[in-house]
């Protein structure tokens, strides 16, 4: 098994490396949601197998399964639409930056939860952070050139995927990763091509080998590969250490925009995501003056929160 720092370091790139690739597949002729719904297709069917042939069964007990299957609906879902219209609607490098807010939504949901306190110092970084998601958005123009739907999507999947981490905490010391989400992915085969019927009977399917090829390496490699890392390594490590690594996403992910896209950023997004870098460090901070990862008042760590709180 790979080290937890190390495979949540390749999650972080491949998670990068997507948003451009989804750029790519957007721009050259998929509709938004038909892309979603063929890569969540391709990986169940694909994963459902792995899994079946391992452990035999997807079973999970019933209140578990209502847990898992509500963290979809909002983990898979919400956060794919919302995706692929910020990046369609405010491109790569505006949704990066903005998702780069991760860490704090992972955090705020914790709280809301209760799995984690609320302290005067992540109210500071919460400010901050979302001082510095208004920066990138007025240097996007998104302001006032029509793009701001975009930016607020952008910030509505990484809510999303920030509440979609946090509920599968209690069920990762359960169920192998690869139950987990291969039901998370049976619910994204159903919802998303049920959502898209309007968009597969517009779809041109003669786009050329470079799109499907990028459909491919995106089902493949973020979609199945770094999530089935990532389930693992929470498992390991507890939600908020796991999205402290999500810090170099937006790093990556503009590093890929501007080489492979040739995307322009504006120095006011430059000092955005400073700011949201800013804030992850002093959440960090609080996280460290706590006992290393651990977070809140009690000195509680998140691993131990978690447990308590699935038994009861």
């Amino acid at each position: 098994m790979l080290p937890a720092d190390l495979a949540l370091l390749l999650v972080v790139i491949a998670w990068a490396l997507n948003f451009s690739v989804a750029k790519y597949v957007l721009a050259h002729g998929f509709q938004p949601i038909v892309y979603s719904a063929i890569r969540y297709v391709g990986a169940a069917a694909v994963l459902c197998t792995v899994t079946l042939r391992r452990e035999g069964s997807l079973r999970m007990e019933r209140r578990d399964l209502v847990l898992l299957l509500g963290a979809g609906l909002v983990g898979v879902w919400v956060n794919q639409i919302a995706f692929v219209y910020a990046i369609r609607l405010s491109g790569v490098t505006t949704t990066a930056l903005i998702m780069g807010t991760l860490p704090i939504m992972t955090a705020l949901a914790a709280s809301a939860l209760g799995i984690e306190a609320f302290s005067r110092r992540f109210a500071v970084a919460g400010m901050v952070s979302f001082g510095g998601v208004a920066l990138v958005v007025a240097g996007s123009g998104g302001s006032v050139g029509g793009s701001i739907v975009g930016e607020l999507l952008a910030l509505a999947a990484a809510a999303a995927w920030a509440i979609y981490t946090v509920v599968l905490k209690p069920l990762s010391g359960r169920y192998s990763p690869y139950r987990i989400f291969s039901i998370v992915l049976l619910e994204g085969a159903v919802l998303l091509p049920l959502t898209g019927v309007v968009q597969f009977s517009h779809q041109s399917w003669s786009l050329g080998v470079g799109p499907w090829a990028a459909i491919v390496f995106s089902t493949v490699v973020p979609l199945v590969l770094a999530n089935l890392l990532w389930i693992s390594s929470i498992g390991r490590v507890g939600p908020s250490r796991a999205a402290l690594f999500t810090n170099l996403q937006p790093v990556f992910a503009t590093a890929f925009a501007l080489l492979l896209l040739s995307e322009a950023i504006a120095w006011a997004q430059i000092a955005g995501g400073a700011l949201i870098g800013a804030a992850l460090l002093v959440a960090r901070r609080r996280a460290r003056d706590a006992g290393g990862p651990r977070n809140g008042a009690s000195g509680r760590t998140v691993r131990g929160m978690v447990r308590r709180r699935a038994n009861r």
